[in-house]
């Protein structure tokens, strides 16, 4: 029994340091997005800064588990037993919920999952304890105050920082506006003495308030002489900064984007990751527990887990390193960092998320209201604002800079940090339970909003953005719950053997998430490589074309293998490569389409002597476009009557179609041939072999109509016959448009 419990001591230990990986995943955009969305230092730097933010926090910190001391379940009516249980389900629950959540880019909260985790797992056994025991009702096994302090916590917390993120903004930018660099000159110190004055308080209540090295005399201290820290530290940063800046010209925001980064990062670590390595520890001492009495009783009840759990320094240490290789290493964590900047950038661009009537709905009463205001607003005054929001000299350095732009300025990162940071302090002081996940985020997106970066082309998308990601917050805490109720019903039930599938379970769904992040990684290096090279801002004309010709031929090399195996495999009633195919036929799809909404892009940092030029490109990204578009078309519903059971064609039909489907390809062959020599001289020997190829589809479709008369094919398989040969024939009219326009693109750069 002793070798049993101690082996699920090690799996717990186990899972902590996933959890500590997936957790920094998560959280990164905590402390992360400023600092990369303003480009105030290179990524190196960033990273370095908030690295070392994470390894100070996770060294210093006192350790304490302060879920479990706070008390979400009354361990005293719990046993050995049950405990080891209730821990179990959530480590395998955290893991498997937040490795979700990092797969799709979301940010979730680290502190709201493990909460509800440890109420759910803990429902789960009371549930079964206080029906084997009449004398105990549910509700004394759990301390529900906990999770109702937490779920007002939430609400709070995000209508609040989206409020004051999107006020201070507005205010700032008035006194500020985009170019704000003449302004800085004579009110910089004053902004940068409050906003490093915030991140010094902040570090000082929310970072260090449990670190180990602080004896309880310096808390309590710094507790009651708060308000002369502010304005002490106020006075001598204003100093400070203004005394720097004269003499050598001091960047004042950027020092406070980084010195709030190392801050976040450090208060992030002291005090939301410790929960992680917590629960293990506290199933640690559980185990110390059930070892003193002997190894043998494991009804014995835990009620030594009631204080706190405290964490060894060389334990601190390690977790401190597997957050800081992870911050470095994992793709998952730039994936959530870019959900946020994508939501929160000043330009527009292509959106993640599409459009919702609730998001739609939103929008149009804002337009109703803001031109209701504009009636009342004197034309003076509104001018007057609308100057201080002027973003067009701020964008056309933008696009000088190319791919190096941020996504916003220095000024709003700064914004960011200082009122993330007081917001989180203030909460800190009066103990009421806060999500920073939820504050940085909420108070980035009301920035945002503030900044008009939410403009009329991309503020339905951005609002769709922002409500998935609120209610991805409240999924996280009825799934987590959820999930480790069930988990812990099943161990329960099924003792080891239960406990030995479930770990294997979230071992494959891990495994699973990051076989996705694997391939939308490949997905997105794909779409990069068609990317066009910048020079100073501008794209020259033959990067254009080179990029162009390339771009094209791949496609079309793809399209002719995909047209191949899309009939091949239906042919064989293949489903399982045919959905494969299908897969790949919606990535290339995807990538296509990507292509095209980045036109404007593209022609907009086109040379002012080769624009003529842009318009051929704009044709060629057009056609290849319609021509993925109707290979996806054939692919699809191929798949779909395969995948329905239905029966497939008859002999003749696939003779018709294997002949159609050679000269196709042989067509695509050489049209491709053409675009890698740049030689059209044959264009017209093609455009005649596309006509004869239109002519045998119109053949066969008469040949289909003949037979629908005569009965002798059903309606399902004739449709899917037409469809095929309609949109390969729509496939052959843009294929040679393409042509078309590829060789006027060239001659265009000739001349």
């Amino acid at each position: 029994m002793e070798t049993i419990y101690l082996v699920l001591v090690g799996v717990l230990f186990l899972l902590a340091i996933s959890d500590l990986i997936v957790g920094v995943s998560n959280d990164a955009v905590n402390f992360l997005n400023s600092a990369i969305g303003s480009r105030v230092a290179s990524f190196k730097v960033i990273m370095v800064i908030a690295a070392l933010g994470v390894f100070v926090g996770a060294s210093f910190s006192g350790g304490m588990m302060e879920v479990a001391r706070k008390g979400i379940f009354n361990p005293q009516y719990f046993t050995f037993e049950n405990i080891m249980i209730v821990f179990m389900a959530v480590m395998l629950t955290d893991v498997i919920l937040l490795d979700l959540f990092n797969t799709f880019g979301l940010p979730t909260s680290t502190t709201v999952s493990i909460v509800f985790e440890l109420l759910g797992a803990a429902i789960g056994v009371a549930l079964i304890k206080s029906m084997n025991n009449p004398d105990m009702v549910l509700s004394q096994y759990i301390n529900s105050a906990k999770a109702l302090a937490i779920i007002s916590g939430i609400l709070l917390s995000v209508i609040i920082s989206f409020t004051v993120g999107m006020i201070v903004q507005y205010i700032t930018r008035l006194m500020f506006s985009f170019n704000f660099k003449k302004r800085i000159k004579y009110f910089g110190a004053l902004w940068g003495g409050i906003a490093i004055t915030a991140i010094t308080y902040f570090l000082l209540i929310k970072g260090a308030k449990s670190a180990s090295f602080m004896s309880d005399d310096l808390k309590t201290w710094i507790i009651s002489n708060t308000k002369l820290i502010i304005l002490y530290s106020f006075i001598f940063w204003t100093v400070l900064i203004q005394l720097l800046y004269w003499l050598f010209k001091f960047n004042i925001l950027k020092v406070t984007v980084l010195a709030g980064t190392f801050a976040l990062a450090m208060a992030f670590a002291g005090n939301d990751l410790v929960n992680f390595i917590g629960v293990p520890l506290a199933g640690f001492e559980s185990f110390k527990i059930f070892l003193a009495e002997g190894g043998n009783n494991q009804d014995i009840l835990m009620s030594s887990l009631a204080g706190e759990v405290k964490t060894e320094g060389y334990l601190l240490v390690i977790a401190g390193l597997i957050m800081v290789v992870t911050l470095w290493t994992s793709k998952k964590a730039k994936r959530v960092v870019k959900t946020s900047l994508d939501l929160g950038r000043q330009s527009e661009g292509e959106e993640r998320f599409g459009s919702s009537f609730f998001a739609r709905s939103i929008v149009r009463g804002s337009i109703a209201f803001s031109n209701s205001v504009n009636k009342v607003v004197p034309a003076k005054l509104k001018s007057a604002i609308d100057r201080q929001f002027d973003s067009s000299g701020y964008e056309e350095e933008r696009q000088k800079m190319g791919k190096e732009a941020p996504s916003f300025d220095a000024l709003r990162a700064s914004v960011n940090l200082v009122v993330a940071s007081i917001l989180i302090s203030f909460a800190t002081s009066l103990k009421l339970p806060l999500s920073t996940t939820y504050v940085t985020f909420m108070v980035a997106m009301g920035s945002s909003l503030a900044d008009r970066a939410w403009g009329r082309e991309s503020a339905v998308y951005r609002i769709t953005g922002v409500v998935s990601v609120i209610g991805g917050w409240f999924m996280t805490a009825f799934s987590a719950a959820t999930v480790a109720f069930i988990m812990a019903n099943l161990m329960m039930f099924g003792g080891v053997y239960a406990i030995g599938a479930l770990v294997l379970f979230a071992a494959f769904m891990v495994y699973r998430t990051h076989a996705i992040t694997k391939k939308q990684d490949s997905e997105t290096k794909t779409y990069t490589d068609l990317e066009i090279e910048e020079v100073d801002g501008e794209i020259l004309s033959e990067k254009v074309l080179e990029k162009c010709r390339t771009s094209v031929s791949n496609v079309l090399k793809n399209i002719s293998r995909y047209y191949g195996d899309s009939l091949n495999y239906f042919e064989a009633e293949d489903r399982k490569n045919l959905k494969e195919t299908s897969k790949e036929v919606k990535s290339l799809n995807k990538q296509t389409k990507k292509l095209k909404s980045n036109i404007y892009n593209t022609v907009r940092k086109l040379q002012e002597e080769t624009i003529d030029s842009g318009l051929f490109y704009v044709q060629v990204v057009d056609y290849l476009r319609e021509t993925t578009n109707s290979l996806n078309f054939i692919t699809q519903p191929c798949f779909e009557h395969l995948d329905n059971n239905h029966k497939v064609f008859t002999d003749d039909q696939f003779e018709e179609i294997n002949i159609l489907e050679s000269k196709v390809r042989s067509l695509i062959t050489k049209a491709n041939s053409m675009i890698d020599q740049s030689d059209f001289t044959n264009l017209q020997d093609l455009t005649d072999e596309q006509s004869k190829l239109i002519d045998v589809i119109k053949g066969l479709r008469k040949k289909q109509l003949k037979r629908i008369k005569k009965e002798k094919s059903g309606t399902k398989i004739s449709m899917l016959y037409l469809s095929i040969l309609h949109e390969t024939q729509n496939m052959l009219l843009h294929l040679i448009n393409l042509l078309k326009a590829q060789r006027e693109f060239v001659a265009a750069h000739k001349k």
